[in-house]
């Protein structure tokens, strides 16, 4: 707790130069650049979890909690509109849909290759993988990130069956109950995902120990912005489907995937600038002429 109180601080005290790298125009290149691609694998990808819960796992509890942490991401009509669909698609397949995996394989390869060449900025890596090495290293984190969207989705369901243990199997959990447990279970997740990405995406050895309490900052911040985007969505709403009519789902996303990937590019940026601080004792507001917050490159594996 300790480390995570000092990561808190140093957030406050670094608000400057991650104001100036969110104000770069290679930021929102890179975060544009990882909306789009998050856009087109989110229904292969939820349509893969569906699938998996419902067909191989058989468990109604778990896609109940997938459900909510969905309507957690995207509230009200948006969220109606998504369950919809993604159940009404689901509904015909009787079995694991290969082509959708396939199409996940593809699409989330390049929420990846942004975030690699990004992070081996912030890192001082000149040079990146090459681009099957990237698909490999992508393929796997898609591999790790898919379990542990599952692995949410069972503790919520696991939390699901104590009640129906202790209530009567006949009984249905409350909703609050069901989005207490959903939030429970995704923070954590959430922590573990961004350090996958931050420790094993960048093409050099990252002190995994050394950004944890960070990262865990990170998840924090991502967090809140949901409670942000619950709170401002009637409004939000509103002003998209006045603006894009029919495309305003799509514009949901893409506009949620943005920000979001905006604080994913600046954690990252933050958690290698104050780990390479700590490591090589760097002064804190040098600049890289590469755009990096920090001079000198790491060494590449």
């Amino acid at each position: 707790m300790n480390q995570i109180r000092a990561a808190a601080l140093e957030l406050k005290q670094d608000s400057r130069p991650i104001g100036r790298y969110l104000l770069q125009t290679e930021a929102h290149v890179y975060a544009f650049a990882i909306a789009a691609n998050v856009l087109l694998a989110f229904f292969p990808f939820m349509l893969v979890i569906i699938a998996l819960c419902r067909n191989v796992l058989h468990w109604p509890e778990a896609e109940r909690a997938i459900e909510f942490t969905l309507r957690d991401f995207f509230a009200g009509k948006t969220g109606d509109f998504l369950w919809y669909n993604l159940t009404v698609s689901a509904s015909y397949r009787r079995s694991f849909e290969w082509l959708s995996m396939l199409l996940l394989m593809f699409t989330a390869n390049g929420v990846f290759l942004p975030l690699e060449v990004a992070l081996n900025r912030a890192w001082g890596v000149m040079q990146n993988r090459s681009l099957l090495k990237n698909q490999a290293v992508s393929m796997a984190l898609i591999l790790g990130c898919g379990a542990l969207a599952l692995i949410s989705g069972a503790l919520t369901g696991a939390g699901l069956e104590v009640w129906q243990a202790l209530a009567g199997p006949d009984s249905v959990a409350p909703s609050f109950l069901v989005r207490a447990l959903a939030k429970l279970a995704s923070f954590p997740i959430t922590v573990l995902v961004l350090y996958l990405i931050y420790v094993y995406l960048p093409n050099t050895k990252v002190p995994g120990r050394i950004i944890l309490p960070r990262v865990v900052i990170v998840g924090i911040v991502l967090e809140s912005m949901k409670w942000i985007n619950l709170l401002l969505w009637p409004w939000l709403y509103q002003k998209f489907l006045r603006e894009y009519g029919p495309f305003v789902n799509s514009v949901t996303i893409l506009t949620w995937s943005f920000l979001a990937g905006l604080v994913v590019l600046a954690g990252a940026e933050w958690t290698a600038r104050r780990a390479r601080i700590q490591l090589e004792s760097f002064p804190p507001l040098t600049r890289a002429p590469a755009g990096n917050l920090l001079a000198g490159p790491a060494d590449s594996r």
